[in-house]
């Protein structure tokens, strides 16, 4: 036997390994149940608390938000103080924040404590792909490790809507989010059995000053957009100040990075094609895939007219088809390169958006449902083999640094695709159910009613009479709005897909290579894999 071949031996991983892998599945489920569930729970926390259209895209909004905003520090966290150490603290806070969101008395009460669990998230998620780092080091081993990490965290919408539904069916909203507790309290008592720790001995001071830029930058260009996609007229000075001293931030941000000796971002990483390229586009396809699916999971129980637990169980398919096409990801990487495969599957994902602009309000629920899993299916190749080479391309000691980046591309693309798409879905459904609001509906029901399909639907059932025709203008406002964001998320989609063939396909015919002479061999090694 080769000295090759027993290092390689060396480095599989064995029965700890793949058992401590189900461990980090379960925070991993649970951010995917957390999501799914919230989109089913929706109306009904809407009807029962009154919240506004406005409130309703900030308690979908804001736990995206402070997640992304908060895993690049967290991801460093964790390389200093212990990642197996964070993960535990994170279970803990975010089983402490689902409890306050699940007896939350106010919009804004709730919107807080999605907030926290946005924090706490963020000690989760880079937490668990740094360990499976730590702990598969085989490459082959390591890509399957990280494709059944990805099902979880994208495919645990698959049971997420049936289980949710049926809590809804029989419980209250506030149940949903209790669905977290045991998850996390699971975690508590198998992690420090299971799990192995790691911090990186050699990492620098935690730099507070780029932590403090780092927020300072995410936030304010993040509201900036909200307020400029929701069209909001009155305030596009406040808008456009917010993305200025955002991105103003994110310079300064960026220049500290270059010049500190421990850096939470590594700029080196993003000279290497494949790896920026990577990463925009996980972002862009977040986006297009998370803006689309808020809105058929709302047509599947508002037009459709569904009970929450028959809204899971047609939503199923859609994490079905995200999670086949991550797990089916090693075995097309076969017959083909990772780059055919993640740009084919962005071809898929671009027809079957655009097939959702043919949409109405009548009897297209299978056709949807069949559409928008499509969509998932599509997206599954980039989401696992895009997060393989982020990952892969760090060295051990910053997996975690490494993991929060791709965790942000990720979660920065999700939440924002929720704000722009649905902030462009309520603009076309206002502009909709004001040519078209039924006449005798009085003023404070038909300002509710224009606000949201749901707000609509509850309004209805006090009418004394026009109730069906203002329920029927406001489910066909709603599906137009779902064209309009299909159609523009699908041509969306095709077009990074031509990008990331046009532009990858010049370093798989050998371009000149134009990365650092410091980064030339690593570079040289990540393409190869990729291409």
């Amino acid at each position: 036997m080769t000295n090759s071949t027993l290092a390689q031996g060396s480095l599989r991983a064995g029965r700890r390994e793949w058992i401590g892998l189900g461990v980090l599945a379960l925070p991993t489920l649970l951010v995917a149940l957390d999501i799914s569930v919230l989109f089913l729970a929706l109306p009904h926390l809407s009807e029962d608390l009154g919240t506004s259209g406005t409130e309703q895209l900030w308690i979908t909004d804001i736990y995206g938000f402070m997640l992304a905003g908060f895993l690049i520090p967290m991801g460093n966290l964790g390389d200093r103080i212990g990642r197996r150490k964070l993960l535990l603290i994170g279970a803990a806070a975010f089983g402490a924040a689902s409890v306050l969101a699940a007896y939350a008395a106010s919009p804004w009460t709730l919107i807080a404590a999605r907030a926290l669990l946005g924090v706490a998230g963020a000690t989760l998620n880079p937490s668990t792909l740094a360990l499976i780092s730590n702990m598969f080091r085989d490459d082959k081993q390591r890509g399957v490790a990280i494709s059944i990490w990805a099902a979880c965290q994208f495919g645990g919408a698959a049971f997420g809507p049936i289980l949710g539904g049926l809590v809804l069916d029989h419980f209250w909203w506030g149940a949903a989010f209790l669905m977290g507790v045991p998850v996390m309290l699971l975690l508590l008592v198998t992690g420090p059995i299971l799990l192995p720790e790691y911090r990186n001995e050699q990492a620098g001071r935690l730099d507070m000053t780029s932590v403090a830029l780092s927020l300072a930058a995410v936030i304010p260009v993040i509201f900036g957009i909200k307020e400029l996609a929701a069209g909001n007229s009155e305030t596009p000075t406040v808008a456009l100040v917010a993305l200025a001293v955002g991105l103003g931030f994110g310079w300064l941000f960026v220049r500290r990075q270059g010049r500190i000796e421990s850096p939470l971002v590594d700029l080196g990483l993003f000279r290497q094609r494949v790896f920026s390229i990577a990463l925009a586009a996980m972002t862009i396809g977040a986006g297009a895939f998370a803006g689309t699916s808020f809105l058929t999971s709302q047509y599947v129980q508002s037009v459709a007219d569904l009970s929450p637990g028959e809204s899971g169980l047609w939503l199923a398919p859609t994490g079905a088809g995200i999670a086949a096409g991550v797990l089916l990801s090693p075995i097309f990487l076969r017959f083909m390169s990772q780059l055919a495969a993640m740009v084919g599957g962005l071809v898929v994902s671009a027809v079957a958006l655009l097939a959702l602009t043919q949409v109405d309000a009548d009897g297209d629920l299978v056709f949807v449902v069949v559409a928008i899993a499509f969509t998932a299916f599509g997206c599954g190749p980039l989401f696992a083999l895009g997060t393989g080479l982020i990952v892969g391309s760090s060295p051990v000691e910053k997996a975690g640094a490494a993991a929060s980046l791709s965790e942000t591309s990720n979660l920065l693309g999700s939440t924002l695709g929720l704000a722009l798409f649905g902030s462009l879905g309520a603009a076309v459904y206002r502009s909709d159910m004001g040519e078209s609001l039924p006449a005798g509906v009085p003023e404070q029901a038909a300002d509710a009613a224009k606000e949201t399909l749901a707000g609509a639907v509850a309004v209805a059932g006090d009418l004394p009479q026009g109730a069906d025709a203002l329920v029927t203008a406001a489910r066909v406002a709603f599906t137009d709005s779902l064209n309009v964001v299909a159609a523009v998320a699908g041509v969306i989609v095709a077009v990074l897909a031509v990008v990331m063939g046009v532009a990858l396909r010049d370093k798989n015919k050998g371009g000149a290579n134009q990365d650092a002479p410091e980064q030339a061999a690593q570079t040289e090694q990540a393409e190869q894999a990729a291409l």
